[in-house]
């Protein structure tokens, strides 16, 4: 795996894991402005199976802003997020709030180089895998690394949080 994005323009999110001297690879795709399931999208497009394509998404955990990441091919168990980090109530975010807090636009929203970070929770399914696949900070671009090193990047917690 390399260190430079190939094909597409640097985002935080690849600035962050260089910076880090985290190995991955950055894997362009042509996104298609008509497809509103971003993730499934970047399985199909990048043939990988959609367990290994993980999405981020925003939630307000009493209260407070946390990113969720679970697989495209799942949902999110609220209930089991807010449980993971030892409150009681979980909602997904304002779409305007996470655009604004993370830097990112929806579909495009990473774990890693957040413009404001927030605590990152990742489904513990994610170990099942040699690599995964998140976001690379824009529609159209994935980044593929380790488990263990999108753990340490995003310094995230790993719960079950995924629901079918």
């Amino acid at each position: 795996m390399g260190r430079k994005p190939t094909g597409s323009r640097s985002t935080p999110a690849l600035a962050a894991l260089s910076a880090a001297g985290i190995a991955f690879t950055a894997r362009p795709y042509q996104h298609d402005d008509g497809v509103s399931s971003y993730g499934l999208e970047a399985a199909s497009a990048l043939g990988v199976d959609p367990g290994r394509v993980f999405k981020t998404l925003m939630t307000s955990v009493d209260g407070s802003l946390v990113a969720a990441v679970v697989p495209v091919s799942g949902t999110l168990n609220l209930k089991a997020l807010a449980s993971a980090l030892g409150r009681r109530k979980a909602a997904m975010a304002d779409p305007a709030l996470a655009q604004r807090r993370t830097g990112y636009v929806l579909g495009g929203i990473s774990p890693l180089g957040q413009r404001h970070p927030s605590p990152v929770v990742i489904d513990a399914s994610v170990l099942d895998h040699p690599t995964v696949f998140v976001s690379g900070g824009q529609r159209g671009l994935d980044i593929e690394l380790s488990p263990a090193d999108l753990i340490v990047a995003a310094q995230a917690l790993t719960a079950p949080i995924a629901g079918p």
